[in-house]
């Protein structure tokens, strides 16, 4: 090993005198054969800049447009030099051993992301429309728990005494309505508690071992969320993180869909989206739970009443004055996809009541779940082509938006959803995190005009990249794939609201490539996929060909998106220019 490292020792000084008659040797850079070297490579690098999505999008860039995307080109240099920096010493530094890098893994860089001007510029940005989102995960839990103490009537009860640390760690927590308060001397954190009995949710949270109410709240939290340290655990894979991903929705489930906090759930949801410059989301709800209406112990027989309210509170959001301008929501209903095939076309057959009661609130059909440990499409394809000759027959069109290729892996099951999600007509693809290995796919998606629903920070958190920079997203924008950002479940990932401006300013912060410009473009593409009404598939096809030509719902929002760009491009302008003259990436 040492002559190895003998053998690698810098070579010695050159005499100066042979120095400079070996320099004289070096030609320079402005001879000709170097500067055509560069002008060749240069053309080479626009040649594939050509193929890249976003492509059209910054060729039509205005010159305030331009000179916008300058600006935070520049802007973004100076933080990632002065603020991700290996070199600093701070806390944040010193936590990580000094490795301190644009684009670090989010749970970690989320409080200093929090504190830049970066953020402040991405955080007005018009975001178009938030196109991949589970309902169940959208709201920031700090406000949803309050709200859940301050509900009368709620009760907590589990099938075992939480008495222990191991006990509170793992068992299966829920909540409901009682009319009567149940106070009981027997503590659910005490060994003398009674299997499922319910105790007044207040009381408990009182009594809470660690730290009454303030610890509770803490305590909820972190059975409700991915933690800092599980976020960046990654040598325990993908199926470990999981396992605590899904137990959080077993929870969440008991106390969102009791009336009362629903709507004030909803509420929130709507007012953290526009805050955030979504004006539209197309959300995913798994209907593994029962509703419950206000002041009623037993839960609704069918999803009717809840879908009523889901409307209603829309509506009403966007009378509001804190609502102007929201443009509105929809639900991808989706299946789970380990159920059986009984339980698969029961929920399916549900999907369908719900569509023909409420066409303006349902706009696609979804399966959703660990990839990895579900069905994958085609071991349902019987169960798919039943639900659409039932749609047919009812004279309804329920599109499919699929989750598939949420995996590591490579020809495998999952791997292959996209193929079937591909042939079976879907009209965007969830995650689409393994795409960038079937160079023939991306080309049919290309075609067929398929977008894919990217969520950078869900992927990392969930253990599929260790961060944005290892990524694969970058990689299908270079081959002209539309894509779009979505935050998926960002209550339990870590962001804390619902809004996108994390999963923004990580790519942004996080490849060099994109810019100003890239996001722009993704944004816009979130207007045109969005599931703003009931399309056929060639009226669908058309609008997004159309864009801002065509005559529609789609058409008027990408005209509105396009003002508002422009009004945030002079914003940055005019609170950022500094009469710089140099040069920026747009």
């Amino acid at each position: 090993m040492q002559a190895r490292v003998q053998e690698m020792a810098w070579p010695s000084e050159m005499p100066d005198d042979e120095w400079e008659e070996v320099a004289a040797g070096i030609p320079s850079k402005e001879e000709p054969f170097i500067g055509k070297y560069v002008s060749g490579r240069e053309a080479l690098v626009a040649q594939e800049q050509r193929q890249r999505s976003d492509y059209t999008f910054r060729q039509s860039l205005s010159p305030l447009a331009q000179q916008a995307c300058q600006i935070v080109s520049k802007i973004r240099d100076h933080e990632a030099s002065t603020i991700w920096n290996s070199g600093l010493e701070d806390s944040l530094a010193q936590k990580m051993g000094a490795n301190t890098y644009p684009g670090m893994m989010f749970s970690l860089a989320k409080g200093r992301m929090e504190s830049t001007t970066l953020w402040k510029i991405i955080r007005k940005m018009p975001k178009g429309a938030l196109l991949h989102a589970h309902l169940d995960a959208m709201v920031d839990f700090d406000s949803l728990y309050d709200v859940l103490l301050e509900t009368k009537g709620m009760h907590i009860y589990c099938e075992t005494s939480l008495e222990s640390e191991v006990a509170r760690e793992a068992a299966a927590v829920k909540f409901r309505f009682q009319e009567r308060d149940r106070v009981d001397e027997k503590s659910i954190w005490s060994f003398e508690y009674v299997s499922n009995t319910p105790i007044l949710l207040t009381q408990a949270a009182e009594a809470f071992p660690n730290g009454g109410r303030v610890g509770f709240i803490a305590w909820l939290k972190s059975r409700t969320t991915i933690t800092n340290d599980e976020s960046i655990e990654h040598h325990h894979g993908v199926d470990a993180v999981w396992r605590k991903f899904s137990s959080c929705f077993g929870i969440l489930n008991t106390i969102i869909f009791y009336e009362p906090i629903f709507r004030l759930f909803l509420r929130r949801m709507m007012k953290l989206l526009l805050e955030d410059g979504v004006k539209w989301v197309d959300l995913r709800l798994a209907f593994t739970f029962r509703y419950y209406k206000e002041g009623i112990e037993t839960p609704e027989d069918t999803y009717h009443e809840m879908f009523r309210v889901f409307g209603e509170e829309i509506e009403n959001f966007k009378k509001s004055d804190e609502g102007k301008g929201f443009w509105g929501a929809r639900m991808i209903w989706t299946g789970l996809r380990i159920l059986d095939t009984r339980k698969m076309v029961e929920d399916m057959d549900a999907c369908i009541a719900i569509k023909m009661a409420y066409p303006h609130l349902i706009c696609g059909f979804d399966l959703v779940g660990q990839e990895d440990a579900g069905r994958p499409l085609k071991d349902v394809l019987p169960e798919l082509f039943w639900f659409k000759k039932q749609c047919a027959q009812e004279g309804i069109d329920i599109p499919f938006f699929f989750h598939a290729g949420e995996t590591l892996g490579d020809g495998s099951d999952t791997d292959e959803n996209l193929f079937d999600a591909v042939l079976l007509g879907t009209r965007r693809i969830g995650h689409g995190f393994s795409l960038y290995k079937h160079p023939l796919l991306i080309d049919m998606i290309k075609e067929k005009k398929i977008l894919v629903e990217s969520c950078p920070i869900s992927n990392e958190v969930l253990r599929l990249c260790t961060s944005v920079v290892s990524h694969p997203l970058p990689a299908l924008l270079a081959r002209g794939v539309s894509c779009s950002l979505c935050n998926d479940d960002p209550a339990i990932l870590g962001q804390d609201t619902a809004g996108m401006t994390h999963d923004f300013w990580q790519a942004l912060q996080g490849w060099e490539n994109l810019g100003l410009a890239g996001l722009g473009s993704l944004a816009e593409n979130s207007v045109r996929w969005a599931a703003f009404e009931d399309q056929s598939g060639a009226a669908w096809l058309q609008g997004i060909k159309d864009a801002t030509l065509g005559s529609g719902v789609r058409a008027q929002r990408m005209k509105e998106w396009s003002v508002e760009w422009e009004q945030f491009c002079l914003w940055i302008v005019t609170e950022f220019d500094d009469d710089d003259d140099d040069d920026g990436k747009a």
